[in-house]
């Protein structure tokens, strides 16, 4: 009877656990498939026709395997790329059930339909880029409940009626673009939006902005004369009073016309009297502030020097760190004008792995521009001058620097206008910032240091190792020429080398460093490759293929290399196959026809030290 009893307690004890598991993994379930059922939604009401959603399963438990889809520790979605998907279609409002959302990119399709009220849920959202798209209707005032929004960009698509007031109550709101739509009404200028200016909300056929009334400048009006005032007491006041105001009168005048001049023509007030002015975050420093700032210029807070200057840390009145860039002399006489229209291009480029302009200076002998500082340096820093204590750089690190850094470039190049080509894209300009995430610095530099020149160069910028063969012999730049250097600096990231000393690890001057990395990848000999740093803590496959990435970036014809929207799209696993099997079959048919791809490293130029040709650092 006892062991009978015991069975029966038995039996209920392990049917109770038993439906305790099923029902926590239903939980999981559930919740698991909340996100991934929202971006099916999603997904079944878009148009693909390149396929980049075939990935996007249903049946799997979450959606954080997925090719555009980045989940965070938790399982829980963080980001959705798509931008530059050629999808059409329509959003939908179970997008409001991503509530960890931080990222959601799809800008540059042809989406169509109303912005969903519910993207207001996604308390967490830092970036919201749907420009370029064909979306109409009014936006949302839920999106005013997104504090944490720092970037709104819908510019570029049909939208209509008026700007809601509660966005200017987003204090973290640094970058606003509603620019190219059909808005109507005022713009608001409190709140957030006393920052932005009117780049922010051009072509805008229907918006209008506020006026101000200037405030009354100049001596108060004669004061009625008392009867205990003589007539030539009254006439002498009123004499006075009226040369004061004669006296006055200028700058009475100039001050309403400060307030009246449009903000985007800033540019013709001196730094010295109004250093406060802003073209949306971007300010102009007086020449004085950032002589406090990096303690006159001390070699002691030097952090870097390139072929465009020297870099200063420095430290603002309100405590913020930043990066001062000291132009050269040779650059900074004249051409006022186009610098500082090169200036405002350069500030409008803002993206999460683009190093964002803070502001400049200008003054008849200076040019000065002024970065965030990055804490963590650049990756040619921490690849090969850390200190020993520092450990090295994890293979999981060095993954993600190669996808924010292509992300970076692909931006400059696709949705810049006009498009910026950086021309010297290396490890030396990738910075890091607190978290590791990859910056791409010093964009632009090369053309704002041509703004005397036509758009024909006439000096090669870059750095040996790193240039691509035509640009090399002909001067000539494109985006292929970046998309060149972001090979070499892949294989940079994999080995821990220079690009310039990478030719010596073949150990053989007859092999090309190409021929000898392809010879390596095909022999599986990936240790004689990998950055002994690592120790062997790397995953094959993953180095497989960012070297395969490597090569097709560096081919010798421009033509045969990937734009950098495709390489992005290789690094997040859609298409590198493909891409890698067709480059193998056409690398046999070189070989039959005996031809070559250009050397990574011109041997004529083998001679020079490496910062000789060096560009920005």
């Amino acid at each position: 009877m006892e062991k009978e009893r015991e069975r029966v307690i038995s039996f209920f004890i392990s049917s109770f656990l038993l439906s305790a598991i099923l029902l926590f993994d239903l939980v999981l379930k559930v919740s698991g498939n909340a996100e991934g059922d929202a971006l099916n939604t999603l997904k079944s009401n878009l148009v693909d026709p390149n396929n980049v959603l075939q990935s996007w399963d249903s049946t799997l438990v979450n959606p954080c395997t997925w090719f555009h889809v980045t989940c965070n520790s938790d399982n829980n979605v963080t980001r959705v790329d798509l931008g530059n998907a050629q999808l059409s279609g329509q959003l939908v409002s179970n997008l409001g059930q991503l509530t960890k959302l931080e990222y959601l990119e799809l800008y540059s399709n042809n989406i169509t339909g109303k912005i969903p009220q519910e993207l207001g849920n996604l308390k967490n959202l830092v970036s919201l880029d749907l420009y370029t798209n064909s979306l109409t209707g009014q936006i949302p005032a839920t999106l005013g409940n997104l504090k944490k929004l720092r970037f709104l960009r819908l510019n570029n698509n049909t939208l209509s009626g008026t700007i809601p007031m509660r966005l200017t109550t987003v204090d973290s709101l640094q970058i606003l673009d509603l620019s190219t739509n059909k808005l109507t009404g005022v713009i608001p200028v409190t709140g957030s939006f006393q920052s932005f200016t009117e780049l922010s909300f051009r072509n805008n056929s229907g918006l209008i902005q506020q006026k101000v009334a200037p405030a009354p400048i100049g001596p108060p009006p004669p004061s009625p004369p008392s009867s205990g005032i003589s007539t030539t007491g009254a006439i002498a006041g009123g004499v006075a009073a009226g040369a004061a105001l004669l006296i006055a009168a200028p700058a009475i005048a100039l001050a309403w016309w400060r307030r009246r001049k449009p903000h985007d023509n800033f540019f013709d007030i001196p730094a010295e009297e109004d250093p406060e002015v802003h073209l949306g975050q971007l300010k102009r420093f007086s020449l004085r502030e950032l002589i406090v700032a990096t303690d006159n210029f001390s070699n002691k807070n030097i952090l870097g020097r390139g072929g465009f200057g020297k870099v200063y840390k420095g430290r603002l009145a309100d405590g913020n760190l930043v990066a001062v860039k000291r132009l050269k002399e040779e650059h900074s006489q004249g051409g006022e004008l186009q610098f500082q229209t090169e200036v405002e291009m350069i500030s409008m480029a803002v993206h999460r792995n683009l190093l964002r302009l803070r502001g400049f200076c200008m003054t008849p002998t200076e040019r000065l521009l002024v970065y965030p500082f990055m804490a963590n340096g650049s990756v040619a820093s921490c690849l090969r001058d850390r200190p020993q204590s520092q450990p090295a750089l994890e293979w999981s690190i060095r993954k993600r620097i190669s996808l924010g850094s292509a992300r970076g470039l692909a931006y400059l190049h696709d949705h810049c206008n006009p498009k910026i080509i950086h021309r010297d894209v290396k490890a030396a300009n990738i910075l890091l910032d607190e978290d590791y995430e990859a910056v791409v610095g010093d964009f632009g530099l090369a053309k704002l240091m041509d703004y005397k020149d036509t758009h024909v160069t006439t000096a090669v910028r870059g750095t040996i190792g790193h240039i691509a063969p035509e640009y090399l012999s002909t001067g000539k730049s494109s985006e292929k020429t970046d998309v060149f250097g972001y090979g070499v600096m892949l294989l940079e990231i994999i080995t821990g080398q220079r690009a310039f000393d990478l030719a010596r690890l073949a150990n053989d001057d007859d092999v090309m460093l190409l021929d000898w990395v392809k010879g390596l990848l095909k022999d599986k000999r990936l240790e004689a490759l990998v950055d002994t740093d690592l120790q062997g803590n790397y995953i094959e496959e993953e180095v497989e293929q960012l070297i395969q990435v490597a090569l097709l970036c560096t081919q010798g014809s421009p033509m045969e290399r990937p734009k950098m929207s495709e390489v992005v799209r290789m690094l997040e696993g859609d298409g590198l196959a493909e891409k890698w099997e067709q480059w193998q079959r056409e690398e046999v048919f070189r070989q039959d026809f005996n031809l070559s791809n250009f050397p990574l490293l011109v041997d004529s130029l083998s001679h020079i030290p490496p910062d000789t040709l060096s560009g920005p650092r």
